[in-house]
């Protein structure tokens, strides 16, 4: 008789945006010399006590020399190869904002922006990253609704996180094989979809409605109370959704059946969170998580032990993004001070 070997439950944490370019640190913590990182210049003691007592290395998530985004990052390590299963990053933020997503809906990951209707031009890309204190009802006036042209389709809307938010097209003939909105720079005309093979039907009738789904959009929010009492004073609305990252639900057998493990999620940023739901992993949600600068780390560790606690589960994802919110906004103190 054997004795069943003990499995010992994994907790893996990833603190998104942690890598970083050398610069002048001297501002920030001259006891630490110069030059070096923002992980170099913060007070660091929990980390610098597992790296001496772990192992180290580099890890390129899916291949050397491949930039990659959130999505394909985390795919990989989840053990899902991008480039075989990848499908685009709407359908992780719809289905981590809430949304329900059945076989061929297309989502998309939207920005809430400011849009100059005389000119055509998107002087705003992300109107607000403090959109949440102001301008979450605008996801339910947008609401859910039917488009003149295409009544066979339904469109969904509902808020994610600062200012995101996740649209999904619900209806028949629908392909994620399209272009969005975004004209990635600021000051820039805002596009129109476009089949991405114009000789694909589900393609070009895609890329129609996307088209009257933003008019209908820009002309609702243009019109609600919020934002004509915004524009009153003086202050930037948010009268346009920019659809991004246009995606079907991905189909691939759940985290469970490719590793064995049983396995929960602690994140609040919604396109992680929507890949842990398409992968049937266990979204945890957390008091005070907020997915942002304002997050608690605390309660998030604790609820991570929780999960341990009642020996349910065999792997354990916690996510920290308020690092990566810091290097997109170029900020190396609120970097520095959200490694400390």
């Amino acid at each position: 008789m054997t004795r069943e070997k003990k499995r010992h439950p994994v907790v893996f944490v990833l603190i998104d945006g942690i890598g970083d370019m050398t610069i002048d640190i001297s501002k920030y913590r001259s006891a630490r010399g110069t030059p070096g990182t923002t992980l170099q210049a913060a007070h660091t003691p929990a980390m610098d006590a597992i790296a001496r007592a772990g192992l180290n290395g580099l890890l390129d998530p899916v291949e050397p020399g491949m930039a990659c985004g959130s999505d394909t990052a985390h795919m990989s390590i989840f053990g899902y190869p991008p480039t075989k299963h990848y499908r685009g990053r709407g359908s992780f933020e719809a289905m981590g904002a809430g949304l329900e997503m059945a076989p061929g809906d297309v989502a998309f990951k939207c920005n809430f922006a400011h849009l100059d209707r005389a000119s055509n031009i998107v002087t705003m890309r992300r109107v607000d990253r403090n959109f949440h204190s102001w301008g979450t009802d605008l996801c339910p006036f947008i609401g859910s609704f039917a488009l003149p042209s295409f009544p066979n389709v339904r469109v969904a809307c509902k808020y994610a996180t600062e200012h995101r938010c996740g649209i999904v097209f619900h209806g028949p003939n629908l392909s994620d094989q399209i272009t969005g909105t975004d004209p990635l720079k600021d000051e820039l005309p805002l596009l129109k979809s476009t089949p991405i093979d114009p000789a694909l039907p589900s393609a070009v009738y895609t890329s129609q409605v996307l088209n009257e789904a933003s008019a209908v959009i820009i002309d609702r929010l243009s019109r609600h109370p919020l934002n004509v009492a915004r524009e009153a004073e003086g202050l930037a609305t948010a009268n346009l959704v920019l659809f991004r990252g246009p995606g079907e639900r991905i189909n691939v057998p759940n985290f469970e059946a490719t590793h064995g493990m049983k396995s929960f999620m602690i994140a609040p940023t919604c396109i992680i969170a929507g890949l842990g739901k398409s992968l049937d992993m266990d979204v945890i949600p957390v008091e005070g998580a907020t997915g942002d600068y304002h997050t608690n780390l605390l309660n998030k560790a604790n609820a991570a032990l929780d999960c341990f606690r009642d020996r349910t589960y065999d792997f354990g994802f916690v996510h920290v993004k308020a690092v990566d919110d810091a290097g997109h906004d170029r900020d190396v103190h609120m970097k520095v001070s959200t490694q400390s």
